[in-house]
């Protein structure tokens, strides 16, 4: 396996792997683009390695890839031209009810907007731990080795890693009651109706916006009611949609252009959280529903 690359049997059971491989990369970096190269970087060393020398193919995958995926996020950290805290999550938007099998297969496997928000903030080795321990049930024994940790200061940082999630995490509503409420949301600030946006606003809800200018936050039911009331203005024809599993919508101007995407977090029938991004760069590069004739 030098310079013919490796035989077939291996290149099978690496594409046995290969969605398993990047489920565990889009978890850790948001990105299915970055989860590819993660991946596709694990099957070029794989290419370098000479025949039988790896045992465990599985684990040695896991392993090239969880490491990869940590250079990947403490790159994002240290260049100074790109700001962590402004990354964009990567947002699978689907029709509601009606999508294809395939929208439905990415939407099965993107990862949902509040624990993504929640992931970027963790450091990257309790983000490794977390996400192999947590979501994919590999032993702390095994993860540790690629953090260059013993199993027990691996569960440690995987404990630390979930008291975080936990703590901002909170059960979110089921899709009907989201839909419920964020058609609430809409209708009152298409008419105007300021004290019904704050019926279906959490006192301490946050908006987060991503524009050409950069991105916006706004804090609070009485701020994001005032934006949410600008905003309908502007928008003429909306369309229901499925944002990472959160229920939200896509609008248009009165002149047929797209003006942006919008994602509602619901807990307790109020909306604790909102993403929107309204960035044409951004948009362009998202596979959105049509506009609605």
């Amino acid at each position: 396996m030098t310079g013919s690359g490796p035989d077939r049997a291996v290149a099978e059971a690496f594409e046995e792997q290969r969605g398993r491989l990047v489920a565990v990369a889009h978890r850790m970096l948001g990105s299915r683009a970055d989860a590819e190269d993660a991946v596709q970087e694990a099957w070029l060393r794989l290419a370098r390695q000479e025949p039988g020398a790896v045992d465990n193919l599985a684990g040695w995958l896991t392993t090239v890839v969880g490491r990869v995926c940590i250079d990947v996020l403490r790159s994002r950290r240290v260049r100074p031209e790109v700001s962590y805290e402004d990354r964009l999550p990567e947002l699978v938007v689907t029709e509601e009810g009606g999508g294809a099998p395939e929208d439905d297969a990415l939407l099965a496997e993107s990862v949902g907007l509040a624990l993504l928000v929640v992931l970027e903030t963790l450091r990257p080795t309790e983000r490794l731990a977390f996400v192999l321990h947590d979501m994919f049930a590999v032993p702390f024994a095994d993860i540790g080795p690629i953090i260059g940790r013993s199993a027990d200061a691996t569960k440690m940082l995987a404990s630390r890693a979930r008291r975080k999630v936990q703590d901002t995490q909170r059960p979110t509503d089921g899709r009907k009651e989201q839909r419920a409420v964020v058609d609430a949301f809409l209708a009152a600030a298409r008419s105007g109706d300021f004290e019904g946006l704050l019926r279906v606003l959490d006192p301490d809800v946050a908006w987060r916006s991503y524009t050409a200018r950069g991105v916006l936050v706004r804090v609070g039911a009485a701020e994001v009611a005032e934006r949410a009331q600008r905003g309908a203005r502007a928008a003429v024809t909306a369309r229901p949609a499925l944002v990472n599993g959160d229920a939200g919508v896509v609008v248009w101007g009165a002149n047929g252009r797209l003006l942006g995407v919008m994602a509602c977090t619901v807990v307790d029938g109020r909306i604790v959280e909102v993403l929107s991004v309204s960035d044409p760069r951004r948009l362009a590069s998202m596979n959105l529903p049509v506009r609605p004739e």
